[in-house]
């Protein structure tokens, strides 16, 4: 009688994490592949929604819709170019920002589980609540506030407002190159997404610090090792591969948020072209799938895993 081979800690380990997946693969497989088959076959129709009694018509276009998309229509090219552009600022900001809340909110003070929920709070809350809540506090800082300081500035016959472009031109004296300029300007004009965009990083982060072994940080400080040393020694590279994760979520749901989506949303729904609407998804879910694959193969070289 053969005896039964026996699985390595390897092969557990990767039984494990199929079967940890095995609910999306089972909705991915039922839901999302039919999905996306049928936004491939609407991209080279025609659809036409029947009267009555429901239903549609397809007629095949071959790639007319793929040529009007990007030869004829005015705003898609622009409006791809521009939700690639917003990633590439925000996705970078995201991870770094994520990273060093996490290792604040690691750290053990008072009101720490409070200060959590603060950034998770975004999350919880529904997006469209948020930007009227943010709209009605814009709106009594200008009314309020901002007129306060107005009166207050005339009387005292001073101008109260930082003039921005005093900075901008102080550091480019300095010999800071303009690209770099104007991706802080960039940045800074974008802080609420960002900080709106980290709940779900910082999470993630969190759980990876609190899974370094303290004796790392024991060993590293009987070396002489100092804080910056320690970080870049110890904490960044045992996170490595939790910043991976963060960054294909980070780019995912950037691009579910972008322009290009609600421009698809629109043009199927609003001027019921479905088979354009099925372009526009289509090359936006291209582009991101080659932007995953390009950094998370850059970031997969550098990476740690620690068994």
């Amino acid at each position: 009688m053969k005896k039964k081979k026996k699985l390595t800690l390897l092969q557990k380990r990767s039984l494990k994490g199929y079967l940890f997946i095995l609910p999306w693969l089972i909705g991915f497989a039922f839901f999302y592949i039919r999905s996306l088959v049928m936004t491939v076959q609407f991209s080279f129709s025609k659809l036409d929604v029947l009267p009555g009694a429901g239903g549609y018509t397809l007629k095949n276009v071959g790639f007319d819709n793929f040529i009007y998309a990007f030869r004829v229509h005015g705003s898609f090219k622009q409006t791809l170019t521009s939700s690639v552009g917003n990633m590439l600022i925000d996705v970078p900001l995201i991870i770094f920002f994520s990273l060093f809340m996490a290792m604040m909110l690691n750290k053990k003070f008072k009101g720490r589980g409070i200060v959590r929920a603060i950034f998770f709070l975004p999350v919880i809350l529904n997006s469209e609540a948020l930007k009227a809540a943010i709209s009605l506090g814009e709106t009594m800082m200008n009314g309020g506030v901002a007129t306060q300081a107005a009166e207050v500035g005339e009387a005292s016959g001073t101008v109260l407002a930082f003039d921005i472009d005093y900075l901008i031109n102080m550091f480019i004296n300095f010999g800071l190159p303009v690209k770099i300029i104007s991706y802080i300007t960039t940045a800074v004009q974008r802080i609420n997404d960002i900080i709106s965009a980290s709940g779900v990083q910082i999470i993630i982060f969190i759980a990876a610090l609190q899974s370094i072994t303290p004796s790392m940080y024991e060993v590293a400080k009987i070396e002489g090792a100092t804080a910056y040393e320690t970080f870049w020694k110890v904490t960044f590279p045992m996170v490595m591969p939790h910043i991976i994760t963060n960054v294909v979520y980070t780019i995912v749901d950037n691009f579910a948020g972008s322009k290009v989506v609600d421009l698809a949303y629109t043009t199927a729904f609003g001027e019921f072209n479905y088979g354009l609407s099925a372009v526009f998804s289509l090359a936006s879910t291209l582009v991101t799938l080659l932007i995953l694959a390009l950094i998370v193969r850059l970031i997969q070289k550098r990476t740690f895993y620690y068994n």
